[in-house]
């Protein structure tokens, strides 16, 4: 049972009806009528999300560090967002499952699971030798900012839905 109101994109005030009626019209979402107890929080969100979709990272890289940060914090709504999401953005359910255990066999979304894990181990302080990693698989210094900014924008998720207690809404990702 969450904890927030769940709000109903039908009755929500003007400004959260606005964004329901408009960018998340297609993906209401629990974790969204949650957030939609705050404009300024469920326009955070979009507004990172919408900024970072435009940049150097793939849907593919971004829903792995999802699935990464989800597994960090032991988000199970995270889980089963990013599972479902991140197969519509290409990933198998092999690759959902290996990003979640730490590793994959595809090299480049294995670069992106070793820095987001050493950032979430390390608490952003990585190393020179984690950067220089990354770099070798042949990413840019401004997809190391990419990988940072998803970072915090699944952390911000993921402490949402332990706060709120977020109601599960999409199938349950696989055990791993």
């Amino acid at each position: 049972m969450p904890r927030l109101s769940v709000v109903d994109p039908a009755t929500a005030p003007a400004p959260v009806k606005a964004i329901f009626d408009g960018p998340i019209k297609a993906m209401q979402l629990n974790i969204f009528k949650g957030m939609g107890n705050s404009a300024a929080a469920l326009d955070a969100y979009l507004a990172m999300s919408g900024a970072l979709s435009k940049g150097s990272l793939s849907a593919k890289e971004r829903e792995t560090i999802a699935l990464v940060v989800g597994q960090a914090n032991n988000c199970a709504y995270c889980l089963d967002a990013h599972t479902h999401i991140g197969k519509g953005a290409g990933l198998t359910e092999v690759q959902t499952i290996e990003a979640r255990r730490g590793g994959s066999s595809d090299p480049k979304l294995n670069a992106i699971i070793k820095l987001t894990n050493a950032i979430h181990e390390k608490h952003g302080f990585v190393s020179e030798a984690d950067i220089n990693a990354f770099r070798a698989a042949g990413y840019t210094d401004g997809a190391v900012a990419e990988v940072i900014a998803n970072y915090a924008l699944n952390t911000y998720t993921n402490f949402f839905n332990h706060a709120n207690e977020t109601a599960r809404d999409l199938p349950a990702a696989p055990s791993i």
